[in-house]
């Protein structure tokens, strides 16, 4: 709605005026690998506050805007990097709470854009009216205010003893300690945790942590790497439950010179598995207190900026561009660059199209609301089927692309408020894939343990294609006197990025035998 307002006050071409929603979506997913690190440092709470106050701030401050440029800085760059330190967290909040029923719980909290679309666009349409866009900045800034009330509760998780669910393994095993260059016999007796530690599908559950002993051995310091975005299932948004086998991460635990006992327990039942441990395949190593010191002392820089070295770790995992070996990885990101082109088009060209065919101001309100409410529906109903084990989730995924693709491209055919209402409604029901199932295709394609990498790189991706997208619309709209080029070629790139999916079920064959004949071989 604001998009069409700020064409009509500034008199400046749709390119260059949709540059402020494109910096105000392209920030904020670029923004993802910093709002992490945020989180890994200081928590959920405080990094969501302080990203409240800096949306809220820029948006109100635009109320003094002269010109585009000034809104591309408030609220494309300023308001995008808070609306980034609010959204990671509030969606790891949840996957932190959850988790045999975290997709129906990410589901739920997810459904936040889509009333709000719903809601908001009416609402701006009325405040607009009653109060011109300047006027509506403010309310709308007040508005975002209240995100701190919603930020104080994400309570954080209290670190402590966790009941052992069923189908969790636990482990005891005696392990050669090195205490300064020597090793000395422990007994270690394990139970993985449920909450407070690294998860992994099927109940398995690992803790990361160095102990510093000193010569003498009575002093112990303890660092433990236990920070929020350590959780490879962090970013999963899916159950935990309906992880297929394929997918879950090495869970290699062999100390070097001890023996180890498995034990699954399932209903009350174990089993015992106790045989020589393979000395060579893991090596438990605690490091010195000099080694100690001298890694926390160690100064760390992310582009030339001064940071811990959890902050550099954290952003070196999402930022690593190692997957970029892996084919089936890179024409995912190929697939989530075309839809992220085509994504912001229809919301924010759809109102001027409704303009265009004489619609009044609350049609067009209207036609984003069904969109919104279509989108929460859609990504309930397909975030409630994708959990179930019959259900192939990347076809649903490549097909609502492709659906929404060929709609888009149809849309150019609507032109009065019924026909552009079943486009939106479509529109918004499919793209709810690409919204929701996202992080569960992930996990199905390369496993748990690539989560939180592969999820870095999408979000880059996902943002530079953002920042493309609707100023590349607008400019081929300022050049033909008409959005229908736009509508196609958003159309057109979702549409590919939906096919070009169904090449991943045979490279994943290929792989496979490929992989097959390499063991063989090397059994032989």
């Amino acid at each position: 709605m604001f998009v069409t307002e700020f064409l009509d006050y500034f008199k400046e071409g749709n390119g260059y005026t949709s540059m402020i929603v494109s910096l105000l979506v392209g920030v904020t997913l670029c923004s993802g690998p910093i709002s992490s690190a945020f989180v890994n440092r200081y928590g959920c709470r405080p990094v969501t506050i302080a990203g409240t106050l800096l949306a809220s701030t820029c948006i109100a401050l635009s109320y003094f805007a002269q010109n585009i440029l000034t809104l591309i800085f408030t609220i494309g760059i300023g308001a995008g990097f808070g609306f980034g330190l609010i959204y990671l967290p509030a969606i790891v909040s949840v996957t932190m709470y959850f988790e045999k029923y975290r997709s129906l719980a990410t589901g739920i909290a997810v459904c936040g854009s889509g009333l709000g679309t719903f809601i908001f666009s009416p609402l701006s349409a009325y405040l607009i009216e009653t109060y011109g866009w300047r006027g509506t900045m403010l309310i709308i800034g007040g508005i975002t205010l209240n995100c701190i009330i919603f930020g104080a509760t994400f309570k954080p998780l209290q670190s402590g003893p966790a009941k052992l669910p069923e189908n969790t393994l636990s482990r005891s095993h005696s392990v050669g300690q090195q205490i300064n260059g020597t090793y000395s016999n422990e007994s270690i007796n394990s139970k993985v945790p449920s909450i407070d530690s690294t998860a992994a599908p099927n109940g398995i559950r690992t803790a990361v942590s160095h102990q510093n002993i000193t010569e003498d051995g009575n002093k112990l310091k303890s660092r433990s790497a236990s920070g929020t975005m350590y959780r490879p299932d962090i970013l999963y948004q899916g159950s935990l439950a309906s992880i297929p086998d394929h997918a879950t991460s090495r869970f290699d635990v062999r100390p070097k010179g001890g023996y180890g006992s498995l034990r699954r327990t399932n209903n009350g039942e174990s089993q015992d598995f106790s045989d020589p441990i393979d000395e060579g395949f893991c090596q438990f190593y605690w490091p010195s207190e000099t080694e100690c010191e001298a890694e926390t002392k160690k100064q760390c820089k992310i582009l030339g900026f001064s940071c811990s070295p959890e902050t550099r770790d954290t952003f070196d995992e999402m930022m690593d561009f190692e997957l970029f070996k892996d084919w089936v990885f890179i024409i995912f990101v190929v697939s989530n660059f075309c839809t992220s082109i085509g994504f912001n088009v229809p919301y924010v060209y759809l109102p001027s199209v409704a303009k265009d065919y004489k619609l009044s101001i609350t049609e067009s309100s209207t036609l984003l609301g069904i969109i919104g409410i279509a989108n929460t529906v859609g990504r309930i109903i397909l975030g409630y089927f994708s959990d179930k084990a019959y259900v192939n989730r990347l076809l649903v995924y490549n097909i609502c692309l492709t659906v929404c693709g060929i709609s888009t491209v149809l849309s150019v055919f609507c032109v009065d408020f019924m026909s552009l209402a079943v486009y939106s409604a479509f529109f918004g029901f499919t793209i709810g894939a690409y919204v929701g199932l996202t992080s569960v295709i992930l996990v199905d394609l390369l496993g748990l343990d690539k989560l939180t990498n592969a999820f870095g790189l999408l979000l880059l991706f996902q943002g530079i294609a953002s920042l493309a997208g609707p100023p590349l619309a607008g400019w081929i709209s300022d050049q033909t006197g008409s959005y229908t080029p736009g509508f196609l070629l958003a159309g057109i790139m979702i549409i590919i990025s939906g096919v070009i999916l169904f090449l991943i079920p045979p490279l994943q064959k290929y792989y496979a035998k490929r992989n097959k004949v390499i063991e063989n071989n090397n059994v032989s």
